[in-house]
């Protein structure tokens, strides 16, 4: 439910807090006051378009919030939570700022928040019935969906729109198959004959690397074991070798070391130099002895590094990229198998297109009992509404074929009058009619909305008398179950608030400012005599007035 509603420097606002009750609440005030604001601030709040046209004149920016009671609304309390979006309580606080270039920021219990997220909480919180709801209804479109809205289909009307277009995919890729046949027949050919190529060559990851270390070393054994043999000899072979004048030297300066004890720091390091000079020795001697010449591994190395240097010319690769090539024609190949194999495509198609009937018959089920029921219960408000004897019919037309949209097109029928024939609804009715049909639509619907909060934004327009006076106790029963809000012009609605406030407007420091006061009882018998008899206020307007709210203890 709606709590509260802050709002400034919007539009013709620039201070607005007000406080909201359960109920059914009435907004009025003379055409121009900006009776429409509070929804339009509402609509901004909740995920609308941001303009900079919204912000007040003279003023840098528009910022509104709202506070929302969620006690009762556990899937939202869910919800916020899952996107780290939770306040302290069972409450919800919106907030949104739009500067006067039109960049807008929203919030979410103080957290940042993008305009699909207020969207999406938004739809559980309110439901606005705008003024000219009742021109939408000429539209399937929209006819359809208010049905499956009505019949708590979304789920099955998503998943038959997620069918129909996993059908589509599937059938065009047949086609596509189908078209691109010989293409593919060409293609597969050609991948063989590379894939062939490289299979007998069957090049390996990193193997151009590895051969080439391999070659340089077999192309130079004999220069590597020449090197080899007379650094031995240097070391430790030749008469006068490294190895022994390092002994003699070291053992020298070690017989010494009792005259000065400074020479035993280097006899040490000579000591280890000269063990490490001998294991220098010896690896290098082990070396020498698998030193070989081995032409033939040469000419091996020599035959596969031409042979992969070739095939890189032949398929314009570099050679130590063979093996990634070779697997890309083998992926390629796999996916044309697929693509290629009609069979399957085609089998693809017909499971794709079981599933959309599937789906749509789920659908239809759903919209064929709320068909009903919308029928009925339409009907039974239209006979309140000036329509007596007049009947509402939701017709479902089988399609050849479920599309997107399912098994069947949804159209509204109406027979307006009694004894005349049930016809196609944007055929029959007049403006005055589509008007009041749309409000029972309206009201039935509502009955079913899962949001605590509808507003209504003055449906009633096109209607009056005695027509006007139940169309306020339809909108006041409906605020014994959900908080209701409407916009009016008519005195007859107005009596049936529960809470009335008035929208006025004033010229303040040059400029027009908005303002919305809630009445005393007084006030609103004034208000709606206003109503009544325009702006001179009589005696007989002021008791058709206090008529009018006596009638509310009834409503």
């Amino acid at each position: 439910m709606l709590l509260s509603l802050s709002i400034r420097d919007f539009v013709i606002v620039d201070l607005l807090d007000l406080d909201f009750s359960s109920g059914f609440t009435v907004l009025t005030g003379e055409t121009g006051a900006g009776k429409s604001i509070m929804i339009d601030a509402l609509s901004l709040l909740l995920g609308g378009r941001g303009e900079g046209s919204l912000v007040r004149q003279g003023a840098e920016r528009a910022e509104l919030a709202a506070r929302f009671d969620l006690s009762q609304q556990p899937a939202v309390l869910d919800w916020l939570a899952e996107q780290a979006l939770s306040g302290d309580d069972d409450t919800l606080l919106v907030r949104r700022l739009v500067d006067h270039q039109g960049r807008s920021r929203a919030f979410l219990n103080g957290r940042p928040a993008t305009l699909a997220q207020l969207k999406s909480v938004g739809e559980h919180l309110v439901d606005i019935h705008g003024q000219h709801a009742h021109q939408s209804l000429l539209r399937a479109e929209a006819q359809r969906v208010l049905l499956d809205d009505f019949a708590g289909a979304q789920a099955e009307a998503a998943a038959v729109r997620h069918a129909h277009t996993a059908w589509q995919t599937a059938a065009q890729a047949l086609r596509h198959a189908q078209d691109h046949a010989e293409a593919n027949t060409t293609e597969c050919e050609r991948l063989d004959w590379q894939i062939g190529e490289l299979a007998s060559l069957a090049p390996t990851e990193g193997e151009w690397e590895s051969l080439g270390l391999r070659h340089q070393r077999l192309s130079h054994i004999a220069e590597l074991s020449l090197t080899a043999q007379s650094a031995l000899g240097v070391l430790s072979d030749d008469d006068s070798n490294v190895v022994s004048l390092l002994t003699q030297q070291s053992q020298r300066l070690a017989r010494l070391a009792g005259a000065d004890p400074a020479i035993t720091p280097i006899t040490d390091l000579l000591a280890s130099a000269e063990a490490e000079l001998r294991e220098a020795v010896y690896a290098l001697r082990d070396y020498t002895e698998h030193l070989e010449e081995d032409p033939a591994a040469l000419t091996e190395v020599e035959k596969r590094l031409d042979a992969l240097h070739s095939a890189g010319r032949k398929f314009r690769t570099p050679p130590e990229l063979l093996p990634e090539k070779w697997a890309d024609w083998q992926r390629q190949r796999a996916a044309l198998d697929t693509e290629v194999n009609l069979d399957v495509l085609a089998e693809h198609a017909t499971q794709a297109h079981a599933a959309l009937v599937l789906a749509a018959a789920a659908l239809t089920a759903k919209r064929q009992y709320a068909a009903e029921q919308l029928s009925t219960q339409v009907s039974q408000e239209m006979q309140h509404l000036a329509m007596e004897g007049s009947r509402f019919q939701v017709v479902l037309l089988p399609q050849a074929s479920p599309n997107a949209s399912g098994a069947e097109t949804v159209e509204y029928h109406v027979a307006a009058n009694a004894g005349t024939s049930l016809r196609p609804l944007a055929k029959v009715a007049s403006g005055g009619e589509l008007s009041r049909i749309s409000l029972a639509l309206q009201v039935v619907t509502s009955q079913v909305a899962a949001v605590p909060t509808l507003i209504f934004d003055e449906v009633d327009v096109g209607i009056g008398g005695r027509v006007a006076e139940v169309v306020g106790r339809l909108l006041n029963r409906l605020g014994t179950r959900y908080q209701v809000l409407c916009v009016t012009h008519l005195p007859q609605v107005a009596a049936r608030g529960n809470t009335h406030w008035q929208v006025s407007k004033s010229p303040e420091q040059g400029q027009i400012v908005s303002r919305i006061t809630p009445l005393t009882d007084s006030e609103r018998v004034a208000e709606i005599a206003r109503m009544l008899g325009g702006a001179t206020l009589t005696d007989t307007t002021r008791r058709h007035a206090a008529e009018l709210l006596a009638g509310e203890e009834g409503a």
